[in-house]
């Protein structure tokens, strides 16, 4: 194992994250906003962490979907709701699914360099409200795949809808229907468990409504399923494929999602001059390219260059957040790297409390370090498969 960094008056720190409940979509959050509740993340961490809201260099936020309400620099949007001054910048950006966890790399790298003294790395989507790739179709019918990308691409990758790549890798890491099912029950549970025992410090409740539209408070995850029909989840029919020929169905990916979360980045010298205490620092950043057929294998290379940039092993991690964008993606990084399985996605994932796409990746990251002062842990890896054929992963210390 490496030795930690030194003190360094200009690193990059991890100061504070926070995270909304994940709503089911057209849920409890169906009415909220996109830019509300991406305001509600960067209020939120700034309340927590004490920040005055005039410090902040830059807001960078992730979202998939943009367009619609999610349109127009939505970071931008968001931080004027939020009301911090007119005079703080923010810049959107989309590494699909990885949006937000690129985010929060873009942010401390910013605060690294000496460019700003704190910035937030965040970011939100509204599936209720904003249809997955909207961006794409223009509303002109729904996404079956990726058929209007250049031609030149398809050419060269005959890339398939992402439920098809989850298929393949099931075929080739050998992951039966079966273990696929069973990791979906095993993930309600772990996620039932530590909503019940009052383990997520890093969610902030929201207003919501119910289902006759009736106002509420929704304080946990709403997909979360405390008791699961085992039986009905096994009947269930594949996706994409022909009963017996596939096994990705509904029950064992992750669900669509309503969310946000932020992450305030701060220099050392700058958080203390302010008496705020940091939380954890990187020690590794990571982005990597990988087959786009298979697309979401990038998890594999990703971790791996993740743990040598850092001179960390995957023994060394104290929590593991592999995003359940489907459980064949999660139990093929099981097959490579055999972790300790107490110690992977150990509060479950988004097979049961959701993936709101552009939001996850800063969400995870909240999850992750909350889990890591939960259980007194010091390293922390995260890893995103995203679509084409790309993963980003994360290695924080906890300080």
């Amino acid at each position: 194992m490496t030795p930690s960094t030194p003190s360094n008056p200009n690193e990059a720190l991890i100061l504070g994250a926070v995270r909304t409940p994940f709503g089911r979509r057209g849920g409890a959050l169906r009415e909220t906003r996109p830019d509300e509740l991406l305001a509600t993340a960067i209020g939120g961490v700034l309340a927590r962490t004490g920040l005055p809201a005039e410090k902040v260099g830059d807001v960078l936020a992730g979202c998939v979907s943009q367009a619609g309400e999610q349109g127009a620099n939505i970071a931008r949007q968001a931080l004027l709701v939020a009301g911090l001054p007119a005079e703080v910048p923010g810049v959107s950006m989309n590494r699909m699914c990885g949006s937000s966890q690129f985010a929060t790399h873009a942010a401390s790298q910013a605060v690294a360099a000496g460019d700003l003294d704190f910035a937030i790395g965040c970011g939100v989507e509204s599936m209720s409200r904003v249809p997955m790739f909207l961006d794409l179709t223009l509303g002109q019918g729904d996404f079956r795949g990726f058929d209007k990308l250049h031609p030149k691409i398809l050419a060269r990758f005959a890339i398939p809808h992402q439920v098809e790549s989850a298929e393949r890798i099931a075929d080739q890491w050998q992951i039966s229907r079966a273990e696929m099912d069973d990791y979906a029950i095993e993930s309600h549970r772990r996620a039932e468990a530590a909503r019940a025992a009052g383990l997520h410090t890093e969610i902030l409740p929201v207003a919501g409504v119910d289902k006759e539209g009736g106002a509420i408070t929704l304080g946990h995850d709403e997909g979360i399923r405390a008791v699961i029909d085992v039986e009905r989840m096994r009947a269930m029919q594949p996706v994409f494929r022909q009963p017996g020929e596939g096994g990705v169905t509904a029950a064992n990916a992750s669900q669509m999602s309503d969310g946000a979360a932020a992450v305030l980045v701060g220099r050392r010298e700058a958080a203390e001059a302010l008496g705020i205490r940091p939380r954890a620092r990187f020690r590794a950043r990571v982005a990597v390219g990988s087959d786009p057929v298979m697309q979401l294998t990038g998890v594999i290379p990703a971790a791996r260059r993740a743990l040598e940039v850092a001179g960390l092993s995957i023994r060394d991690m104290d929590w593991i957040e592999v995003n359940e964008a489907f459980a064949s993606v999660a139990l093929c990084f099981v097959r490579e790297f055999a972790p300790d399985m107490d110690r992977f996605n150990p509060w479950g994932g988004a097979i049961a409390h959701g993936h709101p796409l552009g939001g996850t990746g800063a969400g995870l990251m909240a999850k992750m370090l909350a889990g890591l002062e939960q259980r007194d842990g010091r390293f922390g890896l995260q890893v995103m498969c995203i679509g084409h054929g790309m993963a980003t992963a994360t290695i924080i210390e906890r300080i």
